[in-house]
């Protein structure tokens, strides 16, 4: 069976959702990040970059979003969650994920996690000021994608690129610095309907309501 090292609202939302829509026999352990579970021994060893999500498989263990939400996909094929046959199309697919994982959770983490980049308080003032400028910046690109009309990122097709946004434009929705939202979602109508879209489908409520209750 698998297993999925989570932190409730945190990126590993998108594999949680991901695992519940392939309809996987898997089971769930809560990392705390906020008590600094992620840095102990007992976690490190499970991935020692000291992040979330990690899924351990009959294989081994992997880490990083994009690739879990892959090999869900293609561990499931008849869940029908990425274009599995057609390279092109799930290259696409991963490029999405990748740009996703490398340039907009960056974007959010200079604002909640500057440590990680640089030392000192005047960087990381640095760094919150310059997030919303990149926030915005990518959520337009996201929104140009859906400018022809379709309803999911890969066009009529629900896939694992799906969850993976909705984790990311509930942040901006729903975080806040200083008292003050990041950004707002209804400036981006397409990645808004999207949301909402996603936030509806059945597998999203049950794991939205499991994560919450922790």
């Amino acid at each position: 069976m698998l297993k999925l090292y989570y932190s409730p609202g945190a990126c590993s939302l998108a594999p949680h959702i991901a695992l519940e829509e392939a309809g996987a026999p898997y089971e769930v352990e809560r990392v705390d990040l906020r008590a600094g579970a992620q840095r102990q021994g007992a976690y490190l060893a499970v991935n020692p970059k000291g992040r979330v999500p990690a899924l351990l498989t009959d294989r081994g263990i992997l880490t990083e979003a994009p690739v879990i939400l892959g090999y869900i996909a293609q561990t499931h094929p008849d869940a029908h969650l990425a274009p599995i046959g057609d390279p092109f199309a799930f290259a696409d697919m991963q490029a999405f994920n990748l740009f996703l994982a490398t340039t907009l959770h960056v974007a959010f983490a200079h604002i909640f996690r500057p440590e990680r980049y640089a030392e000192g308080e005047a960087a990381a003032t640095a760094m919150r000021a310059k997030a919303p400028e990149s926030l915005a910046a990518a959520f337009a690109l996201i929104e140009e994608r859906f400018a022809d009309g379709r309803p999911f990122v890969q066009g009529q097709s629900y896939t694992v690129a799906d969850p993976y946004l909705f984790t990311f434009s509930r942040w901006l929705a729903a975080r806040r610095l200083d008292g003050q939202p990041l950004g707002r979602l209804a400036d981006y109508p397409h990645v808004a309907a999207h949301h909402a879209r996603v936030g509806e489908r059945p597998a999203v409520v049950k794991v939205r309501a499991a994560e919450a209750a922790g």
